[in-house]
């Protein structure tokens, strides 16, 4: 079981990675699906930090997961109606 939550950094790194991709799109849709990627490499972030009691990484990952909450909600603001 450890072993398993231990790769867990590695999809991570991928959704951080994907997600930043997306976010610098000019695209409103593509920006909101790295927003959603970005949350869940948070969640997993989390999990994996609290397995090796990083602290600091998990307080880093909410303190992320809300300026990621914030973004989605300015992206949504200024998009146009579909």
């Amino acid at each position: 079981m450890e072993r398993m939550l231990d790769l867990l950094q590695w999809p991570a790194m991928l959704l951080t990675i994907a997600a930043a991709w997306c976010i610098g799109s000019r695209r409103p849709r593509r920006r909101r699906i790295g927003f959603c990627c970005f949350i869940a490499s948070n969640v997993l972030w989390v999990v994996w930090g609290w397995q090796v009691q990083a602290w600091a990484l998990i307080v880093l990952q909410f303190c992320l997961c809300a300026m990621n909450l914030r973004g989605w909600k300015k992206n949504t603001q200024g998009a146009p109606s579909p």
